[in-house]
């Protein structure tokens, strides 16, 4: 099977909107393991990081900006082709053409204000990863359930 890891990020709008709780659930209803969980407000440097694969393009500098103004929420969730399903699950990034029953199709306002991000694969996980957890932050372990997946 093929169990990994993947980084999402509870952005801004999202926690000011108060649906911490509502987009956790998802991921753990759908099965995903939790590994690790903070609540933290991202340093100018530490956002430029992030999205630094993006640096010269107009939204840039204004998602820098949005990404480090106010609180954010990092977790990793592991479990069966996590980059892949959470980002199916989060939807596309414009709201209006993510589907109903995705995160963004559901909650998000705006393209810049669209409520989640994850990694979109394993190489960016790993650079993201660095940016909001060490390694021995990051907790593996296997659930009872995890034998019927």
């Amino acid at each position: 099977m093929n169990r990994e890891k993947t980084l999402i990020l509870i952005k801004p709008d999202a926690v000011h909107r108060g649906l911490i709780g509502k987009l956790l659930s998802r991921f753990e209803d759908k099965g995903f393991t939790l590994c690790a969980l903070k609540l933290l407000r991202l340093s100018r440097s530490q956002a430029e990081e992030l999205y630094l694969p993006h640096k010269g393009k107009v939204f840039y500098e204004p998602t820098v900006q949005f990404m480090s103004s106010s609180p954010l929420v990092a977790l990793v969730v592991e479990g069966y082709n996590a980059i892949n399903t959470v980002r199916k699950m989060n939807g596309a990034t414009n709201p209006l053409d993510a589907e109903p029953g995705s995160v963004r199709g559901d909650f998000a306002v705006k393209t810049d204000r669209n409520c989640v991000h994850a990694s979109d694969s394993p190489e960016s996980f790993e650079r993201e990863v660095r940016i909001f957890f060490s390694p021995e932050e990051i907790l593996s372990y296997r659930r009872v359930t995890d034998i019927w997946m």
